[in-house]
């Protein structure tokens, strides 16, 4: 299959593959500088990213912005000139402080997901970082479109189109989730183009799409690509790879699941997710797990109320503590079958 390159305003990524952005420390330097080095987009999830910091418990805000500017420069000297993105969830608490501190950095690419980004474009407007919004729906497309030209009077540099069998935390509701159909979301994924063609049209400019949630192979892509997107944004497949930043223990839980483990559950900050059944979903199902303390990660957390801590749990994760672990996967996790190099990966998607 013969690709084209991925054009974002002046950067250019010889493969029009992003890593997808999977926290708590899962995607970090190692996985995102040997997937820019490949010719793809390698991203950095900020999503606790300082929890190895020995002053993280008692100052995690600091301890995370701190650690930015230091995996970013990580980052790029393995990804040997490659593009390096940070994905940054609009649900985070000091959403604003994580954005600037990305781009004072220079990152090349902020991804923003996890609710709508409708002041990113504010946040950077003294930096020449580029920026991506995550969209699930035309709805959501048309709400930030709109809003981005009428407030900012610009367009998104890349727009990311994530559907329901990604993993981690989804755009949808657990209803929607039940009754999708790879047909329907196809309307939706042409729905979402046909928007962004008039917004190309007004402001005499491409904006390139790509679609994420459920790529994992070379067949995937190329029927993302048949409808029309430039690019892919794969992320499970990534985790079973040599460089990914996670434990063992992890990508193990990747290879060993079957595909009735995978399931929907619900996070304790309000969204639904996906993710594999273990030890520590089965406990939750019989009780709660009081959290110890708050690490300050997502905004709409009650801790007095939260079943568990999402911060304890994918730090276990990342840690490989697997058993007491929210173990977030994509739809087709349970297609790892051993570990691979990126590099392997990326050779099989041609």
């Amino acid at each position: 299959m013969e690709w084209k390159p991925l054009q974002i305003g002046n950067l250019t990524a010889r493969i029009p593959v992003i890593q997808g952005g999977m926290g708590v420390g899962i995607s970090l330097d190692g996985l995102a500088g040997a997937v820019a080095a490949e010719g793809g987009i390698g991203v950095i999830s900020t999503a606790q990213i300082g929890f190895r910091e020995p002053d993280y418990d008692r100052n995690p805000l600091e301890a995370n912005l701190r650690v930015i500017p230091e995996y970013l420069k990580k980052a790029r000297e393995k990804a040997q000139g490659g593009i390096i993105g940070m994905n940054i969830m609009v649900a985070t608490q000091h959403y604003e402080e994580y954005v600037k501190a990305a781009a004072k950095a220079g990152v090349d690419l902020i991804i923003s997901g996890a609710g709508l980004p409708t002041n990113l474009p504010e946040l950077v407007k003294d930096f020449q970082t580029k920026i991506a919004p995550i969209v699930s729906t035309a709805k959501s497309a048309a709400v930030i479109l709109k809003m981005w030209d009428r407030k900012y009077h610009r367009m998104p540099d890349l727009l990311i189109i994530e559907g329901p069998e990604a993993g981690g935390h989804l755009g949808f509701k657990r209803e929607e989730l039940a009754t999708f159909t790879k047909e329907a979301y196809e309307q939706e994924i042409r729905e979402i183009l046909k928007l962004v063609k008039v917004y190309e049209e007004q402001y005499h400019s491409r904006i390139p799409a790509a679609l994420a949630g459920g790529i994992y192979d070379k067949a995937d892509v190329a029927y993302a690509l048949s409808l029309g997107v430039d690019a892919v944004q794969m992320a499970t497949r990534f985790v079973t790879t040599a460089e990914c930043d996670a434990a063992e223990e992890y990508k193990q839980a990747y290879i060993r699941c079957k595909k009735e483990d995978i399931e929907i559950v619900q996070s304790p900050v309000g969204m639904p997710g996906r993710a594999i059944h273990n030890e520590f979903q089965q406990k939750l199902s019989t009780g709660v797990c009081r959290p110890r303390k708050c690490h300050q990660c997502i905004k709409t957390c009650e801790p007095a109320k939260t079943p568990y801590c999402i911060t304890d749990a994918l730090i276990n994760a990342a840690k490989g503590n697997v058993d007491d672990a929210l173990l977030f996967c994509g739809a087709r996790a349970y297609r790892a079958e051993r570990i691979e190099t990126v590099h392997e990966v990326i050779e099989s998607l041609y």
